[in-house]
């Protein structure tokens, strides 16, 4: 965890006070009570462009107190949120971790994730809205400086609720020497629907920490902050992610607009403006719209989901899409690394074939996933400098190689070299027998013996690959059952 000081007093006195039934007194801190508009906060010492946003200077704010009542502990610098968010260079990546969270819970009961836009009252601008998730990851951070949570859980002596800000402005323009979180805890009523404050810590610090959630995040007032519950249901998380990251030009990372059911990145190509045909064939197709289109990322971000769970993306399900599907021509290949030869985690059935379109569609690449999680999205294993392997493409769940921290690569083990180098094998050996089939001279194989043309059929031309890496590999074929391009093989 990145936090190491959660629900402690954050070192800012409310600026007006708390009520004897211990509520903020909103008004004398200077907020509205009410209103549609909380003030605006002053203009921001960092910076709103992510790869800048590392360099502000904690000492330049009115540094904080030391927290009070807090034994030894270890401590950790408000700009680890930001470094710790660097490892995704996607901002993608930081969403997908999130939706791993529910994924993650479907085995509790979990049948649905919402992934929103909402708008800041504070100053009108986009914020993310993840609902339904299992709590909160510092990745999230990758995607805006500030994010509140609110959840709601049952515990032996009730249901409760909780609102936690993880705020890096806050951090930043207060001079805090380590991660801060200010939390509010309520007694929450199933039956009447009423909430009560629970001063775990006593009354001073819910309103200390009550007055900074008020401040710092884009609700004014304690009502508004506990409207986020009436759609949460007895049991649920709610993450709201505001002050979203910009690109160095200065442009919101996260495109709202382009498309109303979707989330963008900025700067994506738009097919339409393409004049040439093939080149606009290839950027519409889902190898390269996965890079910038939430919906279709999404849409094969898991081999498999139960028909009951929802995707809910800016009010619309994600329909999920298996990429296999898009293979003509398609084939079956089992490979065991000699380590695990005696270990059924240890076996990969890769689905390879050409996608649909080719040549036309010339794009070429393994999708791995690990432990139903796509990883590597078209990973190229062949040089693009010739058209070998042009269009070849494959699917596979590779589980016994471990995914680097951001889950968007592998570790570089030599059982990932390996696995790698047969890819690359089994994409020659597939091109070598079956290019002749989407219009490409088929060459003779000298490892191959010949067999009169004559006495084969369109669809039988499809053999199986050679045999010859089988021993020392652990590898065997799948029998093919005679898919053409009009019917593939299923």
């Amino acid at each position: 965890q990145a936090a190491c000081v959660v629900n402690r007093a954050a070192s800012l006195e409310p600026e007006g006070g708390c009520s004897r039934d211990g509520r903020l007194d909103v008004e004398a801190a200077g907020a509205p009570a009410r209103g549609p508009a909380p003030p605006p906060l002053p203009a921001a010492r960092v910076s709103r462009k992510f790869w800048s946003a590392g360099d502000y200077d904690a000492a330049g704010g009115s540094p904080a107190q030391p927290p009070r009542n807090v034994g030894s502990r270890m401590c950790v610098h408000p700009k680890f949120l930001h470094s710790n968010a660097t490892s995704h260079k996607w901002p993608f990546g930081a969403v997908a971790e999130l939706l791993d969270n529910a994924v993650d819970e479907i085995k509790t009961g979990a049948t649905r994730i919402v992934v929103d836009k909402i708008v800041n009252k504070r100053n009108g601008s986009p914020a993310l809205l993840v609902q339904d998730g299992n709590g909160f990851k510092t990745s999230t951070m990758r995607l805006g400086a500030d994010a509140i949570v609110f959840s709601r859980c049952m515990k032996g002596s009730g249901p409760t609720q909780s609102v936690g800000l993880l705020s890096y402005t806050f951090l930043a323009e207060t001079g805090q020497k380590d991660v801060v979180v200010p939390m509010v805890d309520y007694k929450y009523d199933l039956l009447t629907g009423d909430a009560i404050q629970y001063e775990r810590h006593g009354a001073d610090q819910f309103c200390s920490n009550l007055s900074v959630l008020l401040k710092w995040s884009p609700f004014a007032t304690e009502e508004d902050l506990m409207g986020n519950f009436s759609d949460i249901g007895p049991h649920g998380t709610k993450i709201i992610v505001f002050n979203l990251w910009s690109n160095d030009d200065g442009v919101l990372e996260l495109d709202f607009d382009t498309k109303e059911e979707d989330i963008m990145i900025s700067g994506a190509p738009n097919p339409a403006e393409t004049t040439n045909a093939v080149k606009r064939t290839n950027e519409n197709h889902l190898s390269n719209q996965l890079r910038y289109s939430l919906r279709v990322y999404a849409s094969v971000l898991y081999l498999q989901l139960p028909g009951y769970f929802k995707i809910i993306l800016r009010g619309q399900e994600v329909q999920r899409h298996s990429i296999a599907t898009d293979l003509i021509y398609r084939q079956a290949v089992s490979y065991t690394p000699l380590e695990f030869l005696r270990k059924k985690e240890g076996e990969v059935v890769t689905s390879i074939g050409f996608l649909n379109g080719a040549p036309t569609i010339s794009v070429h690449g393994f999708n791995i996933y690990h432990r139903n999680r796509l990883i590597l999205p078209f990973h190229r294993v062949l040089s693009s400098a010739s058209s070998k392997g042009r269009g070849v493409a494959g699917v596979l769940e590779a589980n016994f190689i471990k995914p680097t921290h951001d889950k968007q690569d592998f570790e570089k083990s030599q059982l990932y070299q390996k696995l790698i180098i047969r890819l690359k094998d089994m994409t020659t050996e597939y091109w070598d027998l079956h290019s002749h089939l989407i219009g490409y001279q088929k060459k003779p194989r000298a490892s191959v013996s010949p067999t009169p043309p004559g006495m084969l059929t369109a669809s039988d031309t499809i053999a199986e690959p050679s045999e010859r890496n089988a021993v020392g590999a652990g590898l065997s074929v799948a029998p093919w059952r005679g898919g053409t391009r009009d019917h593939p093989a299923s």
